[in-house]
């Protein structure tokens, strides 16, 4: 029996997740109230309503680009997955070509194109693309291996591996290890979720202690800086490692920002000095260090109700997978929330000392057009889920009535 129109509304109301929009939208309008004050008290005389319209105006694209995406169900998503990340390794190759030279003079990274006063980034947009691929991969090696032994896990990890490889040596030659930083904390999670037995995941996870503790050896002293260095690891990454390690030994050259960001969170206080009041000039603060206007603006009370939204964000999309019960779906949210988790994790922790300088943005609430559509496509995604989801359980309502 056909809908009425008011029916179909209400159904495709229904399908909506509102919940992760609600802690989206939270977010936004903290973040264009953040910027509004990094603008207002910024002293290169950046203008507030450029700041800010321009900001919103990426909001726009973004929601556009999630209602896009919500019309793709499991099988189209799966279908597109090559090509999307096809485009996106063709775009790593280009921007080394055509890449922004005022941004590599800035901050030695080749990671941006430039058309005018717009600039693009199109490794955000590729980690998206990236996890369709990886869910794909372990879907397609899952269901050909429903029974898992320690050579088939083997050979799902070397799958997974040789996709991430193209991306990793890009983000090398583009002197982006932040971002490629993000990218292995997506493989990360994914290989957790896959099922591979333990056996594997035990010593591997003792491999990474002690290779990871061997780098940090290396990066914390002289001599195993040296010993990068001729290996293709720059000075400016050693600077902000020596930042992280001693902020207050140099406060007016490379441990600056770090040293200002720091004051700013501790000025804040309890509850912060009020929004718009700002005593302490931190550089990049509208999008790098946004962090330090919140700490600031409404102290570690403000600070928290952040981090609680962003639980709260990674709840909604837990409860997404878990009622959709797609395991193609299971792997992109699995994706999509290393993501964004390891983003907060990181630019809060280097914003308050705890981690060094590494250029990765707060998700959705820091200044920035291709980060933002980067997280908002994986917001797209993860509410696809629920948009098809219900839609197949009211079909099958309505083959009943």
């Amino acid at each position: 029996m056909a809908k009425n129109a008011t029916e179909q509304r209400s159904d495709a109301e229904s399908r909506i997740d509102w919940g992760i929009i609600f802690c989206v939208l939270m977010l936004a309008l903290i973040g264009l109230a953040s910027i509004y004050v990094a603008a207002k008290h910024d002293t290169s005389g950046t203008s507030i309503t450029s700041a800010v319209v321009s900001q919103l105006a990426w909001y726009v694209i973004g929601t556009v680009a999630i209602i896009i995406i919500m019309q793709f169900d499991s099988e189209q998503l799966w279908k597109v997955a090559p090509v999307l990340y096809g485009l996106g390794i063709f775009l790593l190759l280009a921007v080394l070509v055509f890449y922004s030279r005022a941004y590599f003079v800035n901050t030695g990274a080749k990671s941006w194109f430039a058309i005018g006063s717009l600039t693009f980034q199109p490794s955000e947009v590729m980690k998206p693309a990236f996890i369709l691929m990886l869910a794909r991969v372990v879907t397609e090696h899952n269901n050909a291996n429903p029974v898992h032994t320690v050579r088939s896990d083997w050979t799902l990890i070397g799958k997974l591996i040789l996709w991430t490889i193209p991306v990793a040596v890009l983000l090398k030659l583009q002197n982006d290890f932040g971002t490629m930083l993000v990218f292995f904390a997506i493989v990360g999670g994914v290989i957790l979720v896959s099922g591979i037995t333990w056996k594997i995941i035990a010593p591997a996870f003792g491999l990474i202690a002690v290779v990871g503790g061997s780098a940090l050896a290396l990066v914390t002293t002289s001599g195993g800086q040296k010993l990068l260095q001729t290996v293709g690891f720059k000075a400016y990454q050693f600077s902000r490692v020596n930042t992280w390690l001693h902020p207050s030994q140099d406060t007016t050259d490379s441990g600056y920002q770090l040293w200002q960001s720091m004051k700013a969170v501790g000025s804040g206080g309890i509850f912060g000095t009020g929004f718009n009041v700002s005593h302490v000039y931190v550089p990049v603060r509208e999008s790098d260090m946004i962090f330090s206007v919140i700490g600031e603006n409404f102290g570690f009370i403000g600070g928290c109700v952040l981090i609680f939204l962003y639980f709260l964000l990674i709840y909604q999309m837990i409860r997404v997978t878990f009622d959709t019960k797609n395991v193609f779906y299971a792997y992109i949210s699995t994706g999509v929330i290393m993501m964004i988790l390891f983003h907060v994790f990181e630019n809060i922790g280097m914003s308050i000392g705890l981690l060094p300088l590494t250029g990765i943005p707060l998700p959705f609430v820091s200044q920035g057009g291709s980060a933002l559509i980067g997280n908002l496509i994986g917001i797209g995604l993860i509410m696809s889920m629920r948009y098809h989801y219900k839609s197949y359980m009211f079909s099958r309502n309505e083959s009943f009535k």
